[in-house]
């Protein structure tokens, strides 16, 4: 669903700049060596600009190096790329909204109450600033709380999964906080097979994703920190264009966030235009 809100943002832009805007992508999400060769396609047919949201934020770098060589602008979108300088990278500030997050968080359970954590893929800048900055934030506000994690790469099926191994073993966690929303219906789908309702364990999200905000109307999801992901697809495509023309561009531009928690879901879902 986050794509789809990306992509009408580049679309958008795309029509604004009267620019021809190719989307293409991985067979399946996390494939490398697919996005390779899409990429690689691209250089080779000499487009004017490369907006990517990297799978991998170190193995695309290779490709990217190539394509700045070339003198093709790249724009990383949404995640960064490890070992190779772009042009721009549009997105949000992954760690400092963590830190928000983690905040936010603990405000929403007692000091030495367990928590699980469940993580987006660590070979992913993404997926390690929202890790970083949440924990960093969270343990200073709630240093005897116990983290458990669940590892995942940004599968929602090993979130569920997870979450649902540690509830069976323990009695006494009190919150599941999310890297992104995907782990936040996984947990929550855990706890309705398990029997609880909603508001017996805390969820905490990031992405401001549809579901989760309805998830959140219905008492599930207590604080959601949603991405702009429509800016991200719009000023990535606009500096892909600028960069195009020879302009120059700011090398980083960070499309900011939303607090979502119930009072504001309603200001949020009039923005972003969730039903």
């Amino acid at each position: 669903a986050g794509w789809m809100m990306i992509n009408q943002g580049a679309a958008d832009a795309a029509a604004e700049e009267g620019v021809n805007l190719v989307s293409v992508g991985p067979a399946f999400q996390g494939d490398l060596s697919s996005q390779l060769e899409v990429f690689e396609n691209l250089v080779a047919q000499g487009a004017a600009a490369i907006a990517i949201a990297p799978v991998d934020s170190a193995g695309i770098a290779p490709a990217v190096n190539d394509a700045m060589g070339a003198g093709i602008p790249v724009v990383a979108v949404d995640t960064g790329v490890a070992g190779a300088a772009v042009t721009s990278f549009v997105a949000t500030d992954n760690y400092a909204v963590a830190k928000v997050q983690g905040a936010v968080a603990a405000t929403l359970i007692e000091d030495g109450q367990p928590i699980i954590y469940v993580t987006g893929n660590q070979a992913q800048s993404t997926g390690q600033e929202r890790m970083n900055g949440f924990m960093e934030a969270f343990s200073a506000a709630r240093p005897n709380s116990e983290i458990l994690q669940v590892p995942t790469e940004w599968n929602s099926q090993e979130a569920q999964e997870g979450v649902e191994a540690i509830l069976n073993s323990r009695q006494d966690i009190a919150m599941v906080a999310n890297a992104w929303d995907g782990g936040t219906m996984g947990a929550k789908a855990a706890l309705e097979n398990l029997g609880f309702g909603a508001g017996d364990v805390k969820l905490v999200g990031f992405d401001g994703a549809g579901d989760a905000i309805a998830a959140m109307d219905d008492g599930w999801v207590h604080v959601d920190t949603a991405q702009m992901l429509y800016q991200m697809g719009y000023q990535g495509i606009k500096a892909a264009a600028a960069a195009a023309r020879g302009e120059d561009v700011s090398a980083r531009i960070d499309t900011g966030f939303f607090l979502v928690v119930p009072a504001t879901s309603g200001v949020y879902k009039e923005m972003v235009g969730i039903e």
